[in-house]
This record gives structure tokens, sequence and C-alpha cells, in this order.
């Protein structure tokens, strides 16, 4: 199989951390791609132009991460979706969530660094911002418990909060105290979560 991303993105930054968890990584080759240029292939696998894709050894292509990873979770020995109840609906809701802080996030960096100075929109950035400060400060008071193991819940938030340490510096930290000790806890209990970092100097 084939996955379509770059190293910057967090949605394929969470499917590699699936992946690994689920033991399927080493028959997964990654691809960098460009979602600026129109001469990439990804354009013709997946219309939307958007990563990540994967590319099954039929030449199928699927999109987006969160179908990524149920291919994989449905696939794999192991499994980072709970099967049924509130297990499950607690593991996606939070997935969503975590999604949710990821799109808002990346949202604020193509404002910055893709559209033109005078075109830029501070109403628009501050309307994404809001998303992501309620969403952190419902995640400091309801931290959610790693005790009956990982989910994807659990990576979708640490790819979420790993990308805004990427693009946002680490500033988040100093007013979400449990949330860095989360993130932390994470780290030490998924090496994948180091083995797919970026060095923000390498973006």
């Amino acid at each position: 199989m084939k996955l379509r991303s770059s190293p910057p993105s967090p949605f394929g930054r969470k499917v590699k951390i699936a992946a690994k968890i689920l033991g399927l990584y080493d028959q997964i080759t990654v691809e960098n791609s460009d979602t600026k240029d129109p001469d990439d292939s990804l354009r013709q696998q997946n219309p939307l132009g958007k990563i990540p894709i994967l590319i099954l050894d039929n030449g199928e292509a699927i999109y987006d991460s969160r179908v990524i990873i149920d291919y994989l979770d449905e696939i794999a020995e192991k499994s980072v979706i709970p099967a049924c109840g509130a297990a499950r609906r607690q593991a996606q809701t939070l997935h969503s969530l975590a999604d949710g802080i990821m799109d808002a996030s990346i949202l604020i960096v193509y404002e910055s660094r893709l559209r033109p100075e005078n075109e830029r929109s501070q109403d628009w950035v501050d309307y994404q911002t809001e998303k992501v400060d309620r969403a952190m400060i419902w995640l400091e008071d309801n931290c959610p418990s790693m005790e009956n193991g990982i989910n994807i819940g659990h990576i979708a938030l640490a790819c979420a909060l790993g990308y805004r340490d990427l693009r946002f510096s680490s500033h988040w930290r100093d007013s979400h105290p449990k949330l860095a000790s989360w993130l932390d806890e994470f780290e030490a209990k998924i090496p994948a979560f180091e083995q797919t970092k970026l060095n923000p100097d390498a973006s």
C-alpha cells in the first residue's frame, strides 16, 4: 500500500500512528505530496486534491484519514476503534473534536501562509481561533482517560496537540497544564508519536 501525505499534515500523522499501532506500517510506503502542485497525481487520486490518500495494492484510492483508518482497523489483527456501545461513541466523538481542532488550525495557517496579505481576514482567523479555544478549554476539564487502552480518539487528539506545537509554538501548554500532561503521557505510551514528529525547522 502507498500513503500519499506530507510530513506536516496532522491527518497524515494520525494515519501513520494508527498504522504503527495496528502493526501495518511495514506494509505501507509513504510518498510525500504537494497539494499546491497542479501536476501532482494526488488530484487524480482524490478529486478534492487533499491528503492523506491510501492507494491499495489493487490501485484503489481511499480517503480521507477517517476512511483510511477505518480500513486499516478492519484488516488488522488489533483495533483502535472500539466495536460498539459507549466506548465507540466516546472514541469517535473525541475523534471528531480533535479533527475539528486540526481543521481550524490548518485554516488559520493557510490564511497567513497562502492568502495575500491584503486579502487576509482577522475576523476569519478569530472565528477559527475561538473554535480551538473552546475545544481546548473543554478538553482541559475533560482529559480523556487512557486506562482502557489507546483508541482513535486519543490518537487524533495527540495529533491535534502536536500540530499546535508545530505551528503555534507550545504556548497552549501554559494555559492547559492537564492537557499538556496528558500529551506527555500519550507520548510515553506510544513511541510512534515521537517517530512521526516533525521538527518545526524542517516544515
